[in-house]
């Protein structure tokens, strides 16, 4: 499971590969978290429920990548890990715990902020593990 920034001039493109959906989702915030600020400074001191839902896999992940910059930013919430489950029934809805602390600037390294993720290039593979592809603007 890893993650990796492709180049781009203005926004960030990320590719995510795992061996199952929830793994993907999971290197996901990781990525989305760690482009935001340094996620190993930040404790576990408080915790947050959230939810993100799509009809298919395209809109959980694009609903999954709005919510966590959300929690981030807009709460000022910083996260350390999220446990979450991820439930299909007749579309899909990931519910979700982040744990961590309120965002301190200087002590969590804030580096950028997330405007929106979109669904320009966005693309989910699943054929022997999962590949996720998909663009932040910022």
């Amino acid at each position: 499971m890893s993650y990796k920034f492709l180049d781009h001039a203005t926004d960030a493109i990320i590719e995510v590969t795992a061996k199952n959906l929830k793994e993907a989702f999971s290197v996901t915030a990781d990525a989305v978290i760690n482009l935001t600020l340094d996620q190993d400074k930040v404790e576990e001191k408080d915790e947050k429920e959230f939810s993100a839902q799509g009809k298919d896999l395209d809109y959980l992940l694009f609903s999954w990548l709005e919510e966590i910059p959300f929690i981030l930013i807009t709460e000022g919430f910083a996260i350390r890990r999220i446990e979450f489950d991820i439930v299909q029934n007749g579309g899909y809805k990931i519910q979700a715990k982040a744990y961590g602390e309120p965002l301190d600037l200087d002590k969590h390294n804030f580096k950028v902020e997330i405007k929106a993720p979109t669904f320009h290039d966005m693309e989910i593979r699943q054929d022997n593990g999962v590949y996720m592809r998909f663009l932040l603007d910022l």
